[in-house]
């Protein structure tokens, strides 16, 4: 089945202000790319050809620089008028990915993690291979969600931004699902409305017992969601670690 991406650019970058009132905070430098770049180049080198890409009053600053992709690429364009949650954006993307297995990457997070491997065997599954999360070890895992392990080391819940986390194995922002996460969307918009949070639909996948946890090990993302975490991106960036090209 027919892989695709949906890369969310959205809301204010507050955290980011004030270099976030004029500029889309995907377009802010990472080195010497802009952020974009980093994100698209995970997905690209992942083998994946049709993108979408969500984001803000700003989308138009994303279009000029990316355009219409590299040959043989898909890339469309929505916007988020109005910040109305992760529900709301994602339903924005639907109509040019109904039909397919899915990436779904927050743009914030950076990462040397390679999925080429990970979205051929999901492509290739005959049976609804179910969802792939990336996890790594923590010290303060507060800020993300969390992973709750049972027993033998399989994922039996996840908490998003615990006060007193289960584990020190937080999830990062770049899920792959099969073909029923738009059913999972429906069943929990509608039974969470605005608290919805996407550990919403890995959670249903977790109880099923259909969810996988990759553990990046050596392997990092970064949440470049902050002028601090920009920066460490950026050195990683300038030491090599961190890869904007679609192709190894």
């Amino acid at each position: 089945m027919t892989m695709k991406a949906i890369l969310v650019a959205g809301g204010y970058g507050s955290r980011l202000r004030p270099f976030t009132h004029y500029t889309q905070k995907t377009l802010l430098p990472l080195h010497n790319r802009p952020v974009i770049d980093y994100a698209l180049g995970t997905i690209r080198r992942a083998g994946i050809k049709d993108i979408t890409i969500i984001s803000n009053q700003f989308v138009g600053q994303i279009a000029s620089h990316v355009g219409q992709g590299l040959p043989g690429e898909r890339i469309h364009y929505v916007i988020e008028e109005e910040p109305l949650g992760v529900a709301h954006a994602l339903n924005l993307a639907r109509p040019y990915n109904e039909d397919a297995r899915l990436m779904v990457y927050f743009s914030d997070n950076i990462t040397t993690i390679e999925f080429e491997e990970d979205v051929a065997d999901f492509m290739a599954s005959e049976a609804p291979p179910g969802c792939l999360l990336i996890a790594r070890e923590e010290a303060h895992p507060e800020a993300f969600g969390v992973a709750v392990m049972d027993e033998r080391g399989n994922i039996c819940d996840i908490v998003e931004k615990p006060a007193n986390p289960p584990s020190n194995l937080a999830i990062g922002g770049i899920y792959m699902f099969d073909e029923r996460f738009w059913d999972y969307l429906d069943v929990v918009s509608n039974e969470r409305a605005e608290s919805f949070s996407i550990s919403d639909i890995t959670r249903m996948y977790v109880k099923q017992g259909e969810a996988k946890v990759l553990s990046v090990g050596e392997e990092t993302w970064v949440d470049c969601g902050t002028p601090d975490a920009l920066l460490q991106a950026s050195i990683m960036a300038k030491e090599g670690k961190l890869n904007p090209n679609p192709h190894r």
